[in-house]
């Protein structure tokens, strides 16, 4: 008894979340996470300690915090709801961080740094009642605070509170706005879509990269529809020439639906089919087929994208659709070039990288405006420079670059010329122009994987690792089984190193590798972190592999390649000189 005594104290507790939290992630996951953790950082946790409190856990949208007075509690709710107010001056009503705060005072159970009991299911439920904007505090708080707080109280009289046993009297703390919260026309649950690689019924198995280029136009177009959750073709690729079950691939994806179908492309004519299934319960919901001219294939495209959008959303008039805003090039020769060339870039394989250089070289002699050949070129430059495969890195950037600006000036609405082209900027340094750009292909497209993991690798350029990792995780979501996902992990390790986060980087690192173990570039970056982790043994020995890869580098070469913050370079020349590296 005397033990379990010894567990119980008085305590009071005061529990804070975001009103309409899902709604705000809805519609701006990434922003909403960092103008969260902004606001804990600048706001909720100096007060906190300015008002004697500890944070007992930050869950999600919510924190629930510890005082030993209940008038240092109730302040702190005052001054934080004020604070919160100004943050969120000249920010659109729908778009507002507004929490609501409940405050009780009672008989706590210890456990760890954690705490238990009606304590704090009482201060949770109290902030599950109130108002936007609002505080409202258990009558054991007012009792100890009505004479000593320059504020005043609204009687709400006693509330029966779910799963607490008794009426809890309540009060409001007067003064604090009850905040109008609008909420936008959004559906309730976003459609979410994985499409599947088509199978080629033509004779030619040469055509497989032909099926391939029909799934990549279709979600493209489908991508550009801002309120479907579309999955990336890196992910659903990992399906294809495998039997799947539609509903394991539903589980598996995190998806409502699922587009299947099929090919066959035969001298001058092609013909589409399409199915789209429910991936809860296997039902088709539509299926259809086209057939058409070879010169007919990208109305085609398009015709499959709005029929599957008019059966998740009726509403949708096909009229008021928008056509993929890519354009088409006039020549189908191009056009086959570029499918051929398409997997060879995404490959992050040298070989396969100069490989698709050659191919777009052939797609331009033959149309030299065609902006997606542009801007793969583009990209296949940059990669040399990201991935160590030159040592002319200046001019692969200048190359890159140019080759994106082209494509750009002919196609400004086409969301994968768009973050080529903020990638580019990257390269050369000029951040706030990368940042345009690649919110501005975001915005055209959401469901783009890759833009998102650009952004997180410019954030963490910008010297933003929190908002990086969100990006990384938000590109991680939409294709969970990206063969290049390896390329996330090492931003996401990247990140925590600029932090300071030795043992994340370097497990972040070791997950990348482990996916990816010719990735050898991350090597520049796992030798410093297990050094300033006080891991040396680990640091020689996986600088002996870094060498191995690249016997002549230096810490000249490796100033030249990094884009990072001077700190962050700093740390890492640092800890690869300590290890063995030649200047």
């Amino acid at each position: 008894m005397a033990e379990e005594r010894a567990r119980r104290r008085l305590a009071v507790i005061l529990a804070a979340d975001v009103v309409g939290y899902s709604r705000l992630m809805e519609q701006d996951e990434a922003g909403t996470l960092a103008t969260l953790k902004e606001r804990r950082k600048s706001i909720v946790t100096p007060l906190v300690g300015q008002h004697q409190g500890r944070i007992i856990k930050v869950m999600g949208d919510g924190v629930l915090v510890e005082f030993a007075s209940a008038a240092n509690a109730v302040a702190c709710a005052v001054e934080l709801q004020g604070r919160m107010a100004a943050a969120n001056e000249g920010v659109l009503e729908h778009r507002r961080i507004v929490l609501r705060i409940g405050i009780n005072l009672g008989d706590v159970m210890v456990e760890g740094s954690d705490l238990y009991g009606d304590g704090v299911n009482i201060a949770a439920r109290l902030e599950g009642i109130a108002e936007p904007g609002s505080i409202l505090v258990s009558g054991t708080v007012y009792d100890q605070v009505k004479n000593k707080m320059g504020v005043g109280f609204d009687d709400l009289s006693a509330q029966s509170l779910k799963n607490i046993g008794e009426p809890v009297r309540v009060y409001r703390v007067a003064g604090t706005p009850r905040v109008s919260v609008t909420t936008p026309q959004t559906a309730a649950d976003k459609p979410s879509i994985a499409v599947l690689p088509f199978e080629n019924l033509s004779r030619d198995p040469e055509q497989d990269y032909f099926a391939d280029g029909m799934v990549e136009e279709i979600i493209t177009a489908l991508s550009r529809m801002r309120w479907l959750f579309v999955i990336a073709r890196n992910s659903t690729f990992t399906y294809k020439g495998r039997v799947v079950d539609v509903k394991q691939v539903g589980r598996e994806l995190g998806v409502r639906y699922v587009l299947e179908g099929s090919v066959r492309k035969a001298a001058d004519r092609v013909r589409i089919a399409g199915q789209l299934i429910d991936a809860a319960t296997g039902h088709h919901i539509w299926a259809n087929r086209y057939d058409g001219a070879l010169s007919d294939v990208f109305d085609l495209q398009d015709r499959i994208a709005e029929s599957v959008v008019g059966a998740i959303q009726p509403s949708i008039l096909t009229a008021e659709m928008e056509r993929s805003a890519r354009k088409r090039p006039d020549s189908l020769i191009a056009y086959d070039y570029v499918l051929r060339a398409l997997p060879l870039v995404w490959s992050l394989n040298r070989t396969g990288s100069e490989n698709a250089q050659v191919l777009l070289e052939c797609a331009l002699s033959v149309e030299p405006d065609y902006p997606l050949a542009l801007s793969l070129a583009a990209w296949c430059h940059a990669q040399r420079v990201v991935y160590n495969w030159t040592e002319s890195l200046a001019e692969e950037r200048e190359m890159a670059l140019r080759l994106a600006q082209r494509a750009a000036s002919i196609s400004r609405d086409d969301p994968m010329v768009l973050a080529i082209l903020g990638a580019a900027h990257t390269f050369v340094r000029d951040f706030h122009v990368a940042g345009e750009h690649l919110e501005r292909a975001l915005s055209l497209d959401p469901s783009s994987a890759w833009a998102w993991n650009r952004s997180g690798w410019l954030n963490v350029h910008r010297g933003q690792p929190e908002l990086a990792i969100d990006q990384f995780e938000r590109s991680i979501r939409l294709s969970p089984f990206d063969p290049a996902g390896f390329v996330c992990f090492f931003g996401i390790a990247d990140a925590h190193f600029l932090k300071g986060n030795y043992d994340e980087a370097i497990k972040w690192s070791q997950k990348g590798l482990n996916q990816q173990p010719a990735a050898a570039w991350q090597l520049r970056v796992l030798v410093p972190a297990l050094f300033h982790a006080g891991r040396i043994e680990e640091a020689h020995h996986a600088f002996k592999k870094m060498m191995e890869h690249y016997p002549e580098l230096t810490i000249d070469k490796v100033r030249n390649a990094l884009l990072f913050r001077a700190d962050m370079v700093e740390r890492i020349v640092d800890g690869l000189r300590q290890t063995g590296l030649p200047e």
